[in-house]
């Protein structure tokens, strides 16, 4: 029965929404943006556009490169070389398990979703205090523990965003493992006689007869991104979704989704570029901005950790109007902290 019990349990998901504008001195778009590190998808969708500006898909088939390195020793991650060459600042965490945890001899903490037995910990290292003080006994036994106690190795997926000219570095940092460049995948769509909402920028509960509501708009964004067919026709029996009311066709609407390792710095480029969309007069009255992230990354926003056995989603939503007004949706499934 007990089994029965939880297997009936509906995993907790949590979906907050707000709205501000760009130009307020506390809209916090870009600290949003900005701390939220492992991207996987970006989607972007254009209401009554059918061909992207030169400026838009300059961005898009700029989001790359990132690299996947296989059999990685994870002491190649704390070495005084690699955080000079690519480490401004951050910490390396780990999520690992009671006895993987034990044998590293390492101080952590227990996940804060261990429930009563705990058999996962966290370990926070300080990529910083190792490269200026790499005499320090801590530095000295984080080395000793992954040299030596217990020389872990994973597979990594890599990104970085340099600040000067060295482009190839990182292909010739780790030549001496398997590593591998990939750019990511773009796809580029035009939806033709698209159902949309219809939006108010001060409305986030919606205005009865007039306006969807926030949480309508999440959901009808995620079938539009999934493909789903919109008209509930009769004989469909995949899907019997529609479009909320009340509800308006565009001709057309572009529909871009980039697929890989994204960097946040991209991300806020692509935003940026979504708000001087409507500097000259646009037919669409808003655009949005869809990003999702990792299910397993060890931190959703900042360092808060993320769970990853019940879902693992994690992710961001900008609606922009054509005022500078936007809606920002950020949505988390069981095992995370509020994203606010």
């Amino acid at each position: 029965m007990a089994t029965l019990r939880r297997l009936r349990e509906v995993p907790r998901h949590l979906l907050v929404c707000e709205k501000s504008n760009f130009g307020h001195d506390k809209s916090r778009h870009q600290r949003l943006v900005e701390t939220h590190y492992y991207n996987y998808r970006v989607s972007f969708l254009i209401p009554e556009c059918g061909i992207l500006s030169k400026e838009l898909k300059s961005l898009v088939m700029g989001t790359g490169p990132y690299y996947f390195v296989k059999n990685l020793p994870l002491h190649e991650l704390i070495s005084h070389e690699f955080i000079n060459t690519f480490v401004k600042k951050g910490k390396l965490i780990l999520s690992l398990d009671k006895d993987t945890y034990e044998e590293t001899g390492l101080q952590g903490r227990p996940s804060q979703y261990s429930g009563r037995k705990i058999m996962k910990f966290i370990i926070s290292i300080d990529l910083m205090d190792l490269s200026f003080n790499p005499d320090s006994k801590n530095c000295k036994r984080t080395s000793w523990s992954f040299k030596e106690k217990k020389p872990l190795k994973f597979d990594f997926l890599l990104a970085w965003h340099p600040t000067g000219a060295e482009e190839s570095t990182m292909m010739s940092y780790f030549s001496s493992y398997q590593i591998q460049e990939h750019q990511p995948e773009i796809a580029l769509s035009t939806l033709m006689d698209l159902p949309c909402p219809v939006l108010q920028s001060h409305a986030l509960q919606g205005v009865p007869e007039a306006a969807c509501s926030t949480q309508e708009l999440f959901d009808w964004l995620g079938a539009v991104f999934s493909h789903v067919d919109l008209n509930n026709e009769p004989n469909n029996f995949v899907s019997t979704y529609c479009c909320p009311q009340p509800s308006t066709v565009v001709s057309k609407a572009y529909l871009c989704t980039v697929t890989g390792f994204l960097l946040p710095e991209k991300i806020s480029l692509l935003l940026e570029q979504l708000r001087h969309y409507f500097d000259e007069p646009k037919l669409a009255p808003w655009v949005s901005l869809s990003v999702q992230g990792f299910a397993d990354s060890p931190v959703s926003w900042r360092e808060n950790e993320h769970g990853f056995r019940k879902g693992g989603e994690h992710l961001y939503n900008f609606v922009i109007f054509n005022n500078q007004d936007y809606w920002l949706q950020t949505a988390v499934g069981a095992n995370d902290d509020c994203p606010t």
